[in-house]
């Protein structure tokens, strides 16, 4: 059995070198919804991928905290993705983005209140009989104040595992993001998650907003981690523990090499090496 550590996500055009790359713990995630074809090539590179490393799906799309059940067809191709891959963890965003016949290529909001909670936990659950196993549900960024929350984010994702049997992945710079955003403390919001509900981690960098600058922070995965978000990775791997960890880069992505060298920090904390940043 693989002991995952650090991983990434994968990239077409790295594909030689994340085939030549050899590391323990290593990983790559992949978005299913640029995989969920009926063969052809993009398929074939999957599964020489999944043949030398440990994969993980993560799904964009299935529009979780929606009004709207996961749409059939599209949770039939994923499944179909997943039993294809076998995937040591399959995740999926705490956020919605499909309204009748129309699709927002984004992650939005919504309230949290004992109706939504119950929306989710019903989604979740027909997304994990579909893949025979646990989805890791990941929290989302925050942009903008909504009223009418009447639950916690925290406790709504504690009683959202504890409803669905569902596991948490932890995405500790959309937590650093969220709170310079919503003016709330994220070590505190993190110190709440408990250690057995999370299987996951990721990481990622992210950019000021051109028009509001510092006031509002995005998470634009095109940039280095931030060096806070490290300290409370840090803290978080301190307290509950190792878990995988994936570095996010979705835009301006530099070369491999670099790419590996982020996700060596982390591989050094999870291998509790004294000399980690």
């Amino acid at each position: 059995m693989h002991i995952l550590t650090a991983g990434l996500g994968f990239k077409p055009d790295h594909f030689a070198h994340a085939m030549a790359a050899r590391r323990a713990g290593l990983w790559f995630e992949v978005h299913a919804e640029n995989y969920m074809t009926d063969g052809g090539p993009r398929q074939r590179l999957l599964e020489a991928l999944g043949f030398v490393h440990p994969l993980s799906l993560h799904g964009v799309s299935m529009s979780l905290a929606g009004p709207l059940p996961p749409d059939p067809e599209h949770l039939r191709r994923f499944a179909a993705l997943v039993r294809r891959v076998r995937p040591a963890r399959v995740s999926e965003h705490l956020a919605w983005s499909r309204l009748g016949p129309r699709y927002e290529p984004d992650l939005l909001p919504f309230i949290r209140n004992t109706q939504s909670l119950l929306q989710v936990v019903e989604h979740v659950q027909r997304v994990q009989d579909a893949i025979g196993q646990p989805l890791a549900v990941e929290n989302p960024s925050h942009y903008l104040a909504l009223d009418g929350h009447t639950w916690e984010e925290v406790d709504f994702l504690i009683e959202l595992v504890r409803r669905s049997g569902c596991q948490l992945l932890i995405d500790v710079a959309n937590v650093h993001l969220s709170g310079h955003n919503m003016a709330f403390d994220p070590a505190r919001w993190l110190d709440r998650i408990p250690a057995s509900a999370v299987v996951e981690i990721h990481l990622a960098g992210h950019s000021i907003d051109p028009n509001l600058g510092d006031a509002l922070w995005i998470d634009s995965h095109d940039a280095p981690v931030h060096a806070d978000t490290w300290a409370l990775y840090r803290r978080l791997v301190a307290r509950i523990g190792p878990r995988p960890t994936l570095i996010e880069w979705d835009r301006q992505i530099p070369a491999f090499d670099r790419l590996m060298a982020e996700s060596e920090q982390a591989h050094r904390l999870l291998a509790r090496d004294p000399a980690a940043p």
